[in-house]
């Protein structure tokens, strides 16, 4: 079964910066589109940013101009990297895609396990 692998995080002072990383765990299924979400406590899980096959990528409003997101299809492998981190960034961070396996027709969506952001200020 294929899985999406977390990597990164950790803790920042505000005005930091985190790379996170997210990998396809089997080469046998194409990556159509991976979002980034992030949940802070007591919130309701949030779209970051996302970046489809073509490389067409978006964000949310309140992380544009300070994070990025790129993928390298030889990897198999999406980053977000965040800039100027704000101590609102703090959140789980969680890697969401829908992969499509060779030879199939209809794609499927994983989970990533998350993993923590924190910006002190």
């Amino acid at each position: 079964q294929v899985q999406l692998l977390q990597s990164g995080g950790g803790s920042v002072q505000e005005g930091g910066s985190l790379t996170l990383t997210c990998k396809v765990s089997r080469t046998n299924f194409l990556i159509k589109i991976i979002y980034w979400y992030r949940q802070a406590p007591g919130s309701q899980r949030e779209l970051v940013a996302s970046i489809r096959s073509n490389g067409v990528t978006n964000y949310t409003d309140n992380v544009k101009g300070r994070f990025h997101i790129s993928k390298d299809n030889a990897k198999h492998t999406v980053t977000l990297q965040m800039g100027n981190l704000k101590p609102e960034d703090t959140a789980v961070y969680y890697c969401n895609a829908d992969l499509l396996r060779a030879g199939e027709l209809r794609s499927e969506n994983f989970w990533g396990p998350g993993t923590q952001v924190t910006v002190a200020a």
